[in-house]
């Protein structure tokens, strides 16, 4: 039977694939949004004035919190750093309080979380779910998020946290920043970790976890073959045709460039998709080479 599902950040690179796969499946899709969408049933919402639009949760059995201000986006200001962690954490909470205060049937709750809980750079130990948070910026951000959605437990809503990697899509996010400059080359040493993922496997890893009831829990949501930098720069140099600069871009430059932010790109992360893929999960995509040839 299709579900009735109130997603969050609907509009963003995960939210956008991930309802129309839902929708060709039979689920019902309705979105929270700051503005009113004219392309699917829509209910607004402004977590700084903990606000949710009458009606929202109406005949809503699963809800799919993806929304959160993007960290790559801007240089990470004081200010930046506050909206980040705010944009998560806050918007959790008010949909947490309002179930709590609201009367409804949602008993499924999916959160996007990150594999950045495991810290910026962990070098080359695998990392499954059972692995301790860092304590970068990032990684607290996303315990904070972690834990405000494990509180919808105390409700009787089956929770389940998805710890995503990096994102490879043909319509943005990680793959087309690093394809945009004319050359690939190597960042830092190009010895850390990307545990990435084709959107393909992260949109069906969200509907398996939506669809099977039993599964609940913190997931890591990644492809079964992290690579390194280095490599990883060579297989898409290879795939899309461009020069690769055997000279890496510096740290000390990428800092200069990005601040903070810099952590991002020359940390690194190698994580296990052990735990989902004995959940029953199949990944489509295994090897780097085959998913970036599938996004060309």
């Amino acid at each position: 039977m299709g579900k009735h599902i109130l997603i969050t950040g609907g509009t963003g690179l995960i939210g956008t694939s991930l309802i129309k796969e839902l929708q060709s499946r039979g689920h019902t899709i309705a979105v929270l949004s700051r503005s009113k969408s004219g392309i699917y049933p829509s209910y607004q919402w402004d977590y700084k004035k903990k606000y949710i639009e009458d009606g929202a949760f109406s005949n809503v059995d699963t809800i799919v919190h993806l929304a959160g201000a993007g960290v790559a986006d801007k240089r990470w200001s004081a200010d930046r750093k506050e909206e980040i962690l705010k944009s998560r954490t806050e918007t959790t909470a008010l949909l947490f309080e309002s179930l709590k205060n609201t009367e409804n049937n949602v008993k499924t709750f999916i959160g996007a979380s990150a594999i950045g809980f495991y810290g910026s750079d962990t070098g080359e130990v695998m990392l499954d779910e059972t692995a301790p948070v860092g304590n970068d910026f990032l990684a607290r951000v996303t315990e904070s998020w972690e834990t405000s959605a494990v509180k919808m437990n105390a409700l009787g809503v089956r929770t389940t946290l998805l710890r995503i990697g990096i994102v490879l899509s043909n319509q943005g996010g990680a793959l087309q920043e690093l394809l945009k400059p004319p050359v690939a080359a190597t960042l830092g040493n190009g010895k850390q970790f990307m545990s990435w993922i084709h959107i393909k496997d992260l949109v069906d890893m969200f509907i398996h976890t939506i669809e099977n009831e039993q599964i609940e829990g913190v997931f890591n949501a990644v492809g079964t073959s992290p690579v390194t930098n280095k490599d990883f720069t060579r297989i898409a140099s290879k795939v899309y045709k461009k020069p690769f600069l055997p000279l890496p871009v510096l740290g000390f430059v990428l800092k200069l460039l990005m601040g903070e932010m810099a952590s991002i790109v020359l940390g690194g992360n190698k994580v296990s998709a052990e735990k989902i893929s004995k959940s029953g999960f199949n990944h489509s995509f295994n090897d780097l080479e085959g998913a970036l040839k599938d996004l060309k």
